[in-house]
């Protein structure tokens, strides 16, 4: 019987990860206010989440400063300077992309940094850069994940290999990213299963980032929490990219942790997700990313389908279906 079906009882070792910031600014170009910034932290603290992802670390001459808000860079020096006063009971994230992030000038040494937890975020075939990184993160003082996205288009001999190849890297936590919502639960079984047997042999965490394309961001997360995954991804309201995410206020709810208190949660959510949304923001599932689920691709075309106010579903079903 899977952990999961004693749902009294809670595990210890699961962190909480947030991170709105830096998937939700994929929704909004990272154009969030300080104040709904530095209330998200306090909001973080109350609710007892672990970590929290403020933003990327993204190269500023791969990306014109002018078209993206301030989180899309996350200076050291304006992350304190919004955060304030830091608590040590959430520590901070970025994620730092292969090839978008010049990572040896950029990151600096962890004493001189507000972040605690780097994230690499990588595919299958740039595992030998990941690893520089994530040896480089190491080297200046951060905890360090390997973020391993777009499993479900990868052969599993290549993700074999590139398990193999992380876990004799310094990594931290190796994640599960479910990056075009396309994975099922019995499907996330088995991959848990896979990397699962990699940490276990080598001493790694493994955790789970999950999409919402066919509404089972969730389902999986918790897939994934009986099949032994402790590192666990969430957002507020469920804002991402697209579909969204694993929504945070369903994952708490769902741990049953005491230290974990759901309320903060939903009065955020109320005061600051509700007000973004009325504004414009769009995120969160649709027919259209359905489809791109349900086909395994990128959700780049639903996400242009979404932004263009499209409403011709057949057609886009239609072309889809062609690119695949």
């Amino acid at each position: 019987m899977k952990e999961i079906s004693s749902l009294l009882g809670y595990r210890q070792d699961i962190k909480v990860l947030d991170a709105t910031i830096r998937d939700g600014g994929l929704v909004n170009n990272f154009q969030f206010s300080d104040e709904f910034v530095r209330e998200l932290y306090k909001t973080n603290i109350k609710a007892g989440v672990d970590y929290m992802e403020i933003g990327y670390r993204a190269d500023k001459e791969l990306f014109d400063v002018n078209k993206f808000g301030k989180w899309k860079f996350c200076d050291d020096d304006e992350v304190a300077r919004v955060i304030g006063e830091k608590d040590e009971r959430v520590k901070l994230s970025i994620m730092a992309d292969v090839g978008r992030c010049n990572y040896k000038q950029d990151i600096q040494d962890r004493a001189n940094s507000p972040i605690d937890l780097i994230r690499v975020a990588t595919y299958v075939n740039t595992i030998p850069a990941a690893v520089d990184m994530i040896e480089d993160a190491k080297n200046k003082g951060y905890e360090v994940t390997a973020n391993v996205m777009a499993i479900s288009t990868a052969q599993e001999g290549d993700v074999k290999a590139a398990l193999e190849m992380l876990c004799k890297s310094p990594v931290d936590v190796i994640y599960v990213v479910d990056s075009y919502g396309s994975i099922y639960p019995e499907q996330m079984q088995r991959i848990a299963e896979l990397y699962m047997s990699y940490g276990e042999k080598y001493g790694k965490q493994i955790g789970i980032h999950a999409h919402n394309n066919q509404q089972l961001a969730f389902a999986n997360t918790i897939e994934a929490v009986g099949d032994g995954i402790n590192w666990l991804d969430a957002t507020y309201a469920g804002m991402g990219r697209g579909a969204g995410n694993c929504s945070i206020e369903n994952l708490l709810g769902f741990l049953r942790n005491p230290k974990y208190n759901i309320f903060p949660v939903i009065k955020f959510i109320e005061d600051y997700m509700v007000p973004l949304k009325e504004g414009g923001a769009k995120w969160g599932y649709d027919l259209q990313y359905l489809m791109t689920g349900l086909l395994n691709q990128h959700p780049r075309n639903a996400i242009a389908f979404t932004d263009s106010g499209r409403k011709d579903f057949t057609e886009f079903y239609k072309e889809v279906v062609a690119q695949d």
